[in-house]
C-alpha cells in the first residue's frame, strides 16, 4: 500500500534508524557554536521528525522547540521527549512561532525535501526570522553528487526491531530522475502486526541536491551576515566529491 511520505514510516522510523549518531551531530553543532562564542540556551529544531536530534539538544541543557510537517512523526516524538520540549506542526517554508532562539537546527538532509531553490530560500528566510541577533543556524544538505549517488548499488535493506518487539523488514531502492534532477527513494517496509500477520507499505521520497554555489545566494537573500560551509566531522572545506555539507550561518 502506498502512503504519503513520513506517515506510515513514523511507527518504524526509529527502529530502522537506530544507528544514527544524533549525539555526535549535536556535539558537532554545539562545539561549533561554543567555539564561535555563542552561549546557547534555546534551540529550535526544524524537521525534528521523531525527535532523535531534539532529544540530544535537550540533554545538553537547552530549552527546545521542535517543528515538523508530519503529525505522525510528531506523535512518536511526543512519546520519547520530555514534556517540557514543545512540539508544533509546521511547514518549513511558512511556519511562524512568534519567538526567536539562540540556535536553529535542521538535520539529516531534511532540507533536501524542498524540491525547488525558491522553496529552500523561503525556509532559510523563516529560519533567519526565528534567530535572535547573533544567533546561529546549523543544517546539513546532500549535494547534487550526494543525491545522484545516494547508496552503493542504489539500495539498502535489512531487518530491524521496534521497541515492542515487532520485526521490520525494509528494502529501500534509489534512482536518479535526470529529467527532473531529483533523487527518488521507494521505501518499502514489511512490519509484524502483533497478531501473527504482516503489514506492508511503500512511501516515495524525493530529494533535490544543493551544492555550496546553490546555497550561498540563498543565504545572502535570507539575510544571514556570514556563514561557513563545511564537512562533518572535521569542519574541513568541502570538495567536488563531498556528498553532504553542513552550513553554519550567523544572524
Amino acid at each position: 500500500m502506498h502512503q504519503r511520505p513520513f506517515t506510515a514510516l513514523a511507527a518504524v522510523y526509529d527502529a530502522i534508524m537506530a544507528d544514527v549518531e544524533y549525539d555526535h551531530w549535536a556535539d558537532f553543532v554545539l562545539t561549533y557554536a561554543r567555539d564561535g562564542g555563542l552561549e546557547v540556551r534555546s534551540a529550535l529544531d526544524l524537521a525534528c521528525g521523531t525527535g532523535g536530534f531534539t532529544l540530544e539538544l535537550w540533554r545538553a541543557g537547552l530549552r527546545v522547540h521542535g517543528v515538523d510537517g508530519s503529525p505522525e512523526m510528531l506523535e512518536v516524538a511526543r512519546e520519547r521527549l520530555p514534556a517540557e520540549v514543545t512540539l508544533s506542526v509546521g511547514d518549513l517554508r511558512t511556519f511562524e512561532l512568534g519567538e526567536t532562539f539562540d540556535l536553529v537546527t535542521c538535520v539529516f538532509d531534511s532540507l533536501n525535501n524542498l524540491l525547488t531553490s525558491a522553496g529552500l530560500g523561503l525556509a532559510l528566510g523563516r529560519m533567519r526570522a526565528h534567530l535572535r541577533p547573533g544567533g546561529l543556524l546549523a543544517c546539513d544538505l546532500n549535494t547534487r553528487l550526494g543525491v545522484r549517488e545516494l547508496w552503493e548499488e542504489n539500495a539498502i535493506e535489512g531487518l530491524a526491531q521496534t521497541e515492542d518487539g515487532r520485526e521490520v523488514h525494509y528494502h529501500w531502492s534509489h534512482q536518479y530522475d535526470t529529467q527532473a534532477d531529483l533523487g527518488v527513494v521507494q521505501a518499502f517496509c514489511r512490519v509484524e502486526d502483533g497478531a501473527g500477520g504482516w503489514e506492508e507499505f511503500t512511501e516515495e521520497h524525493r530529494e533535490r541536491g544543493y551544492d555550496p554555489a546553490d546555497l550561498e545566494p540563498l543565504l545572502t537573500a535570507a539575510g544571514f551576515a556570514r556563514w561557513e560551509i563545511v564537512e562533518y566531522p572535521d569542519y574541513a572545506p568541502p570538495s567536488a566529491d563531498t556528498p553532504r555539507v553542513w552550513v553554519f550561518a550567523w544572524a
